[in-house]
């Protein structure tokens, strides 16, 4: 496989993507490209009425998402390295879990127009936890927005995140068990985690303590 150039991070919401992404960036001196979702208007209104707001919710993020990969989808001059704390394809998971059959509909529209323009990713980082390791790292993050998210929601959300890419294959995939791993406090574990992302990867390959399977 040829060396990732394009790194992508992801997992549910509070697994710890951006911390990572960041860390990466530091250690590997990549260009970062982090989402933004304290630009999204919609995103408190969703929270407080999911069913409401959701539409709209998913349309901000897709494109918001859309025009910043165009962005760094240019050559850049100052970095051999991205690194991005999300997948594009991603969307499509919170657009099944939260749409109704009608605003899907024009949702998968949209994407077909646009998907065939975003980079595919050389190497996809996915990092796991269990629905209890979620809700107590967000709980520790206290964004004030998140405080209401449902364990059931979140248990919803993990489970379609890891049908989702238990059956991808469009990129080498390095899936991260985080539940016993703290790589933000941990000097010895983002050590050992960095160590194995920079190996050459094709198809999936399991982390976890102890290294990969």
């Amino acid at each position: 496989m040829k060396e990732a150039r394009y790194i992508a991070i992801e997992g549910p919401i509070g697994v710890g993507k951006t911390s990572l992404a960041t860390l990466l960036g530091r250690r590997l001196g990549a260009r970062l490209v982090l989402e933004r979702p304290d630009e999204n208007p919609f995103l408190d209104d969703f929270y407080k009425d999911a069913k409401r707001y959701a539409f709209k919710t998913q349309l901000f993020f897709t494109l918001s998402r859309y025009m910043q990969q165009q962005e760094f989808s240019q050559q850049d001059l100052f970095h051999d390295l991205v690194i991005a704390d999300y997948l594009f394809a991603k969307d499509k998971i919170f657009a099944y879990l939260t749409l109704d059959d009608k605003e899907l509909a024009l949702y998968e529209k949209l994407v077909d127009l646009i998907e065939p323009e975003i980079a595919v990713p050389d190497l996809i980082i996915y990092l796991q936890a269990t629905t209890e390791v979620l809700i107590e790292r967000i709980r520790r993050r206290g964004r004030s927005f998140e405080r209401r998210l449902s364990e059931d929601y979140l248990r919803s959300l993990n489970e379609a995140y890891n049908y989702y890419f238990f059956h991808y294959d469009a990129s080498p995939l390095l899936v991260v068990n985080t539940s016993e791993i703290d790589f933000v406090h941990q000097q010895a574990d983002l050590d050992d985690l960095v160590e194995e992302i920079r190996r050459p990867h094709g198809g999936t390959t399991f982390y976890g303590p102890g290294g990969t399977s």
